[in-house]
């Protein structure tokens, strides 16, 4: 059976290799990084450099009200559920275009 002297001793060479392995990607990492810049002409700017992107339709977004009632002025843009004035006149049977803006 190892004593714990062994497995500390193990442990720490373990550790050195490990960060010796670690060290030696990473050389070969910025090895291969300064080889695709030079091959594409790149520079530091290029890499630091955000391109714009376009928001995505979400939340907090205001759209343009579709449908208003017109005897209270309420408006609903036709997204998500309708809201009890439409459902309450739609069962009435009036007709959803009856409410287009």
């Amino acid at each position: 059976m190892t004593s714990l002297k062994e497995l500390i001793a193990q442990k720490e060479a373990l550790e050195h290799e490990i960060e010796r392995t670690r060290q030696k990607d990473r050389t070969d990492a910025i090895s291969k990084i300064r080889e695709l810049m030079d091959e594409y002409g790149l520079t530091t700017t290029d890499l630091a450099a955000r391109k714009s992107v376009k928001p995505r339709g979400g939340k907090g977004r205001k759209v343009a009200a579709k449908y208003r009632n017109a005897a209270t002025g309420e408006t609903w843009s036709g997204r998500g559920l309708q809201p009890k004035w439409l459902n309450a006149a739609l069962a009435g049977g009036r007709k959803l275009t009856d409410f287009a803006v």
